[in-house]
């Protein structure tokens, strides 16, 4: 539609308009849709307006009941009157901005002149009025042009974003999109390492079957995952504990520390078994300290997660054009998953601090669920971590995916550093208000649109495209999770896998 020349309408007198801020033309051309980017020459210079919406009317029919008299007497007003003579259409427009006489973008101050004529966008403009980079990731086309959004990398991840959309509208399946983007890039144009949460196992499909992105892809296994005591600082075994006294912290850092001390001047490994036998073995604590301080030992010594060496390493989570997917789909403790996801993210962070790792960007699926807005210390351990890489990460290449589908229990703080939203369809009515209140440059009618959109299709708003814009999100190359099968093929692969065995009983009788 956008490489089109024809003439699209004129602009017409309304009771609102037009201003500097809309505008409405009548259609002389069907191919205008909503959504679509139209030029109108002013005295200014060339302005460009969106498509907002698009009304049909017929002066035929806009008195009901002279409609519905005649309908009674038995004639039909399509069959008596050439009616369709006297239909028109028409479109109404935000005005977005203005490229002046000397071709620099600046704010429309004065409106279009009804008569002017209507025309399509040309490509080229197109993109450079929106900020697409043909070198940036493809993840689909706008949705009334054939013109494919790529989004610059910087612009999209150094700002952060955030991935929001209700269950089912395929938040997950535009992640893969944007992690394929990454995969594929080659290494002149700058690699960042891929580093995802994923607490449903929908990411696994990267590393199955032959070829695609299997070679660039790491699959941990949640419950493989081990955080080495050798390797947690005293205010981080602290963090993990945030309901002892102060007193018993006082006690517990002593230890951790002489602990430390003792094992690495010998090269010995040792884990939370340790400090339980050297926190029980001296008597200088006293037994109402130190009875709460082992039962909160035995605690999270029960997550199984603390061991005498670190698993994975910095190395396996953090490669240039590489994936690293954190499979905790078979971790059922809330409470283990916040521990991984808090001492990683910690670590990824400092490390890249240092330099010591490359640029990456941390996905964080379910985000709501480990950086709540309302939510006890005791109960969230991942969320400071979180806020601290939205608020800093920039500075130092660590970039951060919010992925949810409950904005309005997304934490505020973390949520406020996504300067790219890229939004698909959401009903309650709470997050949409959150969405609006969080999101700069929606107004009302986009709002409403989220509403309405499709499974695919998005809206992207904020740093990542110099105004919002409608996209229909690309077929993914990757291979789906075996995880995120319908409930009509497991329900078959179920019944199936039971009369195997069954058969397979009966023969060995």
């Amino acid at each position: 539609m956008a490489g089109k020349t024809e003439e699209l309408g004129t602009v017409v007198s309304t009771m609102d308009g037009p201003t500097t801020t809309a505008f409405s033309f009548v259609l002389n051309s069907d191919s205008v849709r909503k959504g679509q980017f139209v030029k109108v020459e002013t005295e200014d210079g060339i302005l460009i307006g969106s498509v907002s919406d698009i009304t049909r009317a017929n002066r035929y029919f806009e008195r009901a009941e002279s409609v519905a008299e005649y309908e009674r007497n038995g004639s039909r007003v399509m069959e008596s009157f050439p009616t369709t003579d006297w239909e028109y259409t028409i479109a109404n427009c935000r005005a977005l901005g203005l490229y002046s006489h000397d071709n620099l973008l600046v704010r429309n101050v004065f409106p279009p002149a009804p008569g002017s004529k209507v025309m399509p966008v040309e490509e080229n403009k197109l993109k450079e009025f929106l900020g697409l980079d043909d070198g940036g990731l493809e993840i689909g086309k706008l949705a009334a042009h054939n013109v494919a959004a790529k989004l610059n990398l910087n612009r999209l991840l150094q700002k952060h974003i955030a991935v929001l959309a209700m269950s089912g509208a395929g938040k997950s399946y535009l992640a893969s999109v944007i992690i394929e983007e990454l995969l594929d890039r080659k290494k002149e144009s700058g690699r960042p390492a891929v580093i995802i949460i994923d607490v449903h196992g929908e990411y696994t499909g990267f590393a199955e079957g032959a070829g695609g992105y299997r070679d660039r892809t790491t699959v941990i296994d949640g419950k493989k995952i081990r955080i080495g005591m050798p390797a947690v600082s005293p205010q981080v075994l602290c963090d993990f504990m945030p309901e002892i006294s102060g007193t018993a912290k006082r006690e517990l850092i002593s230890k951790l520390e002489a602990l430390h001390k003792e094992r690495r001047e010998k090269h010995e490994p040792y884990g939370i078994d340790d400090l339980v036998h050297a926190i029980e073995g001296d008597p200088s604590i006293k037994d109402n300290i130190k009875g709460p301080l082992i039962s909160w030992l035995y605690t999270l010594k029960g997550q199984r997660i603390f061991g005498k060496a670190t698993y994975p390493t910095l190395k396996d989570l953090a490669q240039p054009g590489r994936l690293a997917v954190l499979d905790l789909s078979d971790i059922d403790s809330m409470k283990k998953k916040q521990i991984i996801v808090a001492y990683f993210g910690r670590k990824l962070f400092r490390a890249r601090k240092k330099e010591k790792i490359p640029p990456f960007l941390l996905m964080v699926e379910e985000s709501h669920n480990f950086a709540r807005e309302k939510a006890k210390s005791s109960e969230f351990f991942a969320k400071p971590v979180i806020e601290t890489i939205a608020r800093e990460g920039r500075k130092f290449g660590a970039s951060l995916c919010l992925i949810s589908q409950r904005p309005v229990q997304l934490s505020t703080t973390a949520l406020s550093q996504c300067n790219t939203h890229i939004i698909m369809r959401v009903t309650n009515p709470y997050d949409i208000d959150h969405i609006g209140e969080s999101s700069e440059g929606i107004d009302k009618g986009m709002l409403g649109a989220i509403t309405t959109l499709r499974t695919g299709e998005a809206m992207v708003v904020g740093e990542a495209t110099n105004f919002p814009v409608f996209i229909k999100v690309r077929l993914r190359k990757s291979r789906r999770s075996s995880k995120g099968e319908s409930i009509e093929s497991i329900a078959r692969k179920f019944e199936e896998m039971r009369e195997k065995k069954k058969q397979d009983v009966e023969a060995f009788l």
